[in-house]
Order: structure tokens, then sequence, then C-alpha cells
């Protein structure tokens, strides 16, 4: 029935300050569709699995930690170094070796996301 993640939306209080973080800071680029009048700011994500919303939040809004948006890297702990450099707070990087490494970031208003990588499996070899 389902054919894949069309788009994953992010609210935030402040659409300006959102659109400059994920376009420069994380850089995602020009925005896909800029729609501040109707509170929707959308960026792809490079790739084809879906893109990457902001929405204008209601008055009462809190940052969201129920559900987390994972990005997809080519080397996690180069990416988190790139970030912290650019200087978004991040989590250290956790890895599961064979699986996955991983971490925690935040934008300016506190929404939790995460970017991850393949990890070297426990012979060292990359997955």
């Amino acid at each position: 029935m389902f054919k894949g993640i069309n788009v994953v939306s992010i609210s935030v209080p402040d659409l300006d300050e959102a659109r400059n973080f994920y376009r420069d800071t994380l850089g995602l680029g020009e925005p896909i569709y800029d729609l501040p009048e109707a509170g929707w700011i959308e960026f792809g994500t490079g790739g084809g699995a879906g893109n990457l919303a902001v929405t204008k939040a209601e008055s009462d809004w809190m940052p969201g930690f129920g559900v987390t948006v994972v990005l997809d890297v080519e080397d996690c702990t180069e990416s988190w170094e790139e970030l912290k450099r650019r200087g978004v707070r991040c989590d250290d990087p956790q890895t599961f070796p064979g699986y996955v490494t991983f971490c925690s970031f935040y934008d300016p208003f506190g929404n939790r996301l995460q970017m991850c990588s393949s990890a070297p499996d426990v012979s060292g070899d990359e997955l």
C-alpha cells in the first residue's frame, strides 16, 4: 500500500531562523517549497527517501523528541565534527560495530535530529 516517505515535518517557532539553519548550517540548500505564508518550508535531503519540512509551531509549542528524523551521511564521525565546527549542538557519536554509527544533534529550537552511517564490522571492514 505505501511506497515510501514523502516528507517529515518539524515544528519550529521561527520559520526565518529555521530556513537559515536548515538551508545554510545543515547545508540542505535552497528549499523545494518556501511558503512561509502557509507556515511551510520544505527541503530535499540528498536522496530519494523523502524530504524534510519545517512548519510554523503553535503558540504552546515545545521541542520535539517523540519522533526523530534520522538523516543518512557518508561518515557520521566526520559529519559530527563538521556540524560542531558550524556551531551545531551535537551529542557524541555512538557505534554499534557491524551495524551503525549515529549521533543526535539539535536545531536552534531544541528539536532533536540524528544522523547515521554504516559502522565497521567487528573485523574492521566497512559494511
